[in-house]
Formats: structure tokens, sequence, C-alpha cells
């Protein structure tokens, strides 16, 4: 969860890109993050403007998950820029934005088992689905969801304050989460609490997925789509889990790749921070078909309104001009 740039320190030597790589770089960043939070904004304002999704509690776990993506792409991508124009940069501010990453990263793989969960309520026992999943108590787990990921997050900033005086605070770090919570027990700590926190969810995702196909077995069609939908959490939930295993990643493609520092980091930093941002919307937005279908709708009345501005404008750019020729500017 080491959310870092390719400017980095390693063995007590500063790697620092050239000009025109670090712009093309950025400039790759930033072109992912802006195409992916297009297609995730537009997710959201299809859910937002249409009621059929607002009170159904599997869209509003969906467009949680898709907000959680949303604001660590945008805050990694933040720290990632930040670490080419400043390199080092104030610990408090390090920290805040740190904390925001560690919350999104762990709300994802929760969030995926409660989807879970709710479509094998939906398909293993239906007709208590809709006392069971209501958008109130989709609403309360949301809630929880932060709830547990601030158990431990917050643990790991209080010790920080404690263990530190205050101008450590006011001092400059180059903003990786190994080098500001560096405290041994607090990495012992979160490798603890990231496998137990993984294998109950890997868990969850086993157990829904084998119950729902039991029932697919039967031909119904709803319990195959939604055994594919688990198929398709636990690939999202591979896709996070990068994230937890990225210092391993490092390793092994520095004993594959020795001598490509800074390209082998900037790899691990696409694959491990912007692609698995890019799931949510494929996962729902496209293969989902109530929410495709509403997707397209605001997307040609989106076309249609700018062909529309595009004729007025025309028309009024014609009629503005013959304004002119007859009412000429005085010498």
């Amino acid at each position: 969860m080491n959310v870092s740039s390719v400017a980095n320190l390693t063995q007590g030597r500063v790697l620092r890109d050239s000009f025109s790589s670090a712009v093309a770089r950025n400039v790759i960043v930033v072109s992912l993050c802006i195409s992916i939070n297009y297609i995730n904004g537009t997710l959201v304002h299809t859910f937002i403007k249409h009621e059929i999704f607002n009170t159904n509690p599997r869209y509003i776990l969906y467009i949680h998950l898709v907000l959680n993506d949303m604001t660590q792409l945008i805050v990694s991508v933040l720290l990632h820029i930040f670490s080419y124009i400043f390199f080092t940069f104030n610990v408090s501010f390090c920290c805040f934005l740190l904390i925001i990453v560690i919350f999104a990263t762990l709300n994802t793989p929760l969030n995926l088992a409660v989807m879970a969960i709710e479509r094998y309520v939906a398909i293993c026992n239906p007709l208590r689905h809709a006392q069971i999943c209501t958008t109130r108590k989709t609403y309360i787990v949301i809630s929880l969801i932060w709830l547990l990921s601030a158990f431990q997050v917050l643990p790991d900033l209080f010790l920080l304050i404690a263990t530190n005086p205050p101008s450590f605070f006011y001092s400059n770090i180059f903003c990786i989460r190994d080098d500001v919570f560096s405290n041994p027990q607090v990495v012992e700590r979160r490798i603890v609490l990231y496998i137990v926190y993984l294998i109950i969810v890997w868990l969850v995702i086993f157990y829904t997925y084998l119950k729902i196909m039991f029932v697919a077995a039967a031909t119904n069609s709803d319990a195959r789509k939604a055994r594919s939908t688990i198929i398709l959490h636990g690939i999202q939930l591979l896709m996070c889990m990068l994230t937890f295993i990225e210092p391993v990643l490092n390793k092994l493609l520095a004993e594959v790749f020795p001598s490509f520092i800074v390209e082998r980091m900037f790899l691990c930093y696409i694959v491990v921070h912007i692609i698995p941002r890019f799931i949510s919307p494929i996962v729902y937005g496209v293969r989902d078909q109530t929410f495709c279908n509403y997707l397209k709708r605001y997307l040609l009345c989106t076309m249609f309104k700018m062909r529309r501005n595009s004729r007025e404008g025309c028309v009024l750019g014609t009629e503005v001009k013959v304004w002119l020729l007859e009412h000429p500017a005085p010498l």
C-alpha cells in the first residue's frame, strides 16, 4: 500500500527521471486518471438521476465502490505528481493523503464481500431479500465498512502521534507509508491484520459462490448470472490484493529486471494503483443490463444536446453577423 512515484529513495540514492521522462510519465498517469474518473463520474451521475438505482441495495453498494475507487485514484495520482514536483513535502499533509488512500484501499475488499452477500441473499433466499437488504440497512453496512477500516488505520496514526515529537509533523518527508508509519510494531500489526482481513473476505467470496453455484445447477438464469458476478468479484479482489503485496511484487520485478529501477517502479504503480480502478465500470456499468440501458440513454441525450447546442451556436453566430452588417460601428 505504498503510494509512491517513480522518484524514490533506494539504498541511500535518489532516483529521479529526466525531465522529458518525468513529463511523459505524469501525462500518462493524469490522462488515465481523468479517463477512468470521467467514466466513473458518468456512472455516478446515472445513479443519482434515476430513482430505480437509489433504492436498490445492489446499486448503492456498487456506487459506493465506484466513489471509493475515484477517491483512491485521485489521491494516489496527487501523491505521484507531488513527489515529482516537490519530492518531499510536509509530514502532516502526507499523513492526511495517505490515510485517505489507506481507507479507500481497505474499504474495497469489504465492499466486495458485502456485494457478494447481497447477491447470495437475492438468489438463495429471494423471498426475504426485500426484508433483509433494505436501503437503510445498506447505508448502515457502508458505515460499518468505514468503521472497520478506521479500526485498522487510526491506531497506527495514534501511535505515530504518541511516538514522535511535534517537530516531526512540521518537517518534510518523501511520502511513502513505510517511511511515515515506520514503527516495527505498526508493521507487524498491519501484516497480521491484513492476513486475517483477506482470509475473511476470501471465505465470504468462496462461500457465496458455492451456494449460488448449487442454485445455478437448477438452470436458473439469474443464479448463473449471479455466479458470474461472484467470479468477477473474485477477480476484483485479486486486483485489490496487488496493493497489499506490492512490496513482494517490487522484489520479484527487481530480481527479473535489476537494471530498470525507475521503469520497474512506474510499471508497478500503474498495475497496482491505476488498472484496478478501471475494473468496476466494466463489471457493472457495461455488464449490468439495467444500468447499461440507462447509461446509454444518458450518453445519447448528452450527444443530442451537444449537437443541438452546436446548431444553435451556428444559427446565433449567423444572426450576430447579419446584425453587425446592418448596424456597423460608428467611425
